[in-house]
């Protein structure tokens, strides 16, 4: 009875401190936030505890957003699902690209040539030649990864059958160990593609849905949606190289450093320092021009996973031409038939 009265009183101290710091003028945006995203907390102490982390983010991208609008920033912040998280929780959950799981020395590794003679077009966006599937949710799981590599392989499928079928990051997450990967504890493209090279093929959305947890491998060789017998690596740090391969080749693999993505919301994403760790697998579908205050401001178009209600619909726009923002060009690659 006593220790039960001791933690009784623990919850209640915590539960009076979160509480008095919390801003009674944000109950209503609180609940609403709730209900958008269908948050639900199992203790009173702990629904405190997240609100206080949502009130002190949302302080953040107010002031972000005020110093946007003098000039300061060329992006915008906005609240989405990821309010309750500190940004140490979200890059735990949500950035599962393991560069420590690079090639092995002696692995025979094929590089994109880059070329002096090759002229690319000012812009290019695979979206609209049908090449890209809609934005997928990784939820909580370390399989951006597996994201990113599915990305590349349905515009690889679609370019070669003139099919968009969108394929399963659950197969990869399963079933892609033995090359390297970890599931939800984070993996590499390139060894996803080695997966599908070896397997033979990879199984369609439909026919291995995503759980967003590991599971054992259920790889059905009846349904061979889509396969790869290679995959080529774009010079590290070459943005010159990955334009002509996004050019060239269709959407391509890429690895950044998402550390400060969670709140992103719209406009060219630029940040000094934007490089200090690669994280997250994305995919590049595309690069573009814009011309604002009579600057041109040079992007890549980059798909996330993360559902549309983060960024652009589900995309970003990241600096293009600035000394590889977030190493966007560090780890790039694209799977071959």
């Amino acid at each position: 009875m006593f220790s039960i009265s001791v933690v009784a009183m623990t919850w209640l101290v915590l539960l009076r401190a979160f509480s008095a710091a919390l801003d009674p003028a944000l109950e209503q945006a609180w609940n609403d936030w709730k209900s958008t995203h269908n948050k639900v907390y199992s203790k009173e102490v702990e629904e405190a505890f997240r609100r206080g982390i949502w009130e002190k983010n949302l302080k953040t991208i107010e002031h972000h957003n005020w110093e946007a609008s003098l000039g300061q920033h060329t992006y915008e912040l906005g609240m989405n699902q990821f309010g309750d998280l500190t940004n140490e929780e979200f890059n735990r959950k949500m950035n599962g690209f393991r560069p420590d799981l690079d090639e092995a020395p002696g692995e025979n590794v094929t590089f994109f040539q880059e070329s002096t003679m090759l002229e690319t077009p000012k812009q290019v966006d695979w979206r609209t030649k049908g090449y890209v599937t809609p934005i997928k949710d990784q939820s909580v799981c370390g399989s951006c990864w597996a994201f990113s590599a599915t990305g590349a392989l349905e515009g690889l499928h679609f370019k070669k059958t003139g099919k968009l079928v969108s394929l399963s990051e659950q197969n990869l997450v399963d079933c892609s160990w033995k090359e390297g990967n970890e599931g939800c504890g984070g993996g590499w493209m390139n060894w996803a593609f080695k997966y599908v090279r070896i397997n033979k093929g990879i199984n369609s959305e439909s026919t291995y849905p995503y759980e967003a947890e590991d599971e054992p491998c259920r790889f059905n060789p009846s349904d061979r949606a889509a396969t790869c017998t290679s995959f080529k690596n774009i010079a590290k740090g070459s943005e010159k190289a990955l334009e002509q391969a996004v050019a060239k080749a269709g959407p391509v693999s890429v690895a950044v450093d998402a550390s400060t993505f969670q709140f992103y919301k719209s406009g060219i994403y630029f940040l000094k320092g934007c490089f200090q760790m690669l994280n997250h697998g994305m995919l590049a579908v595309g690069y573009g021009t814009l011309k604002e205050d009579r600057k041109i401001k040079n992007y890549w178009i980059l798909k996330n996973s993360w559902n549309t209600s983060w960024g652009e619909k589900g995309y970003m726009r990241l600096a293009k031409g600035y000394h590889n923002q977030c190493g966007v060009a560090s780890h790039a690659s694209y799977p071959t038939l």
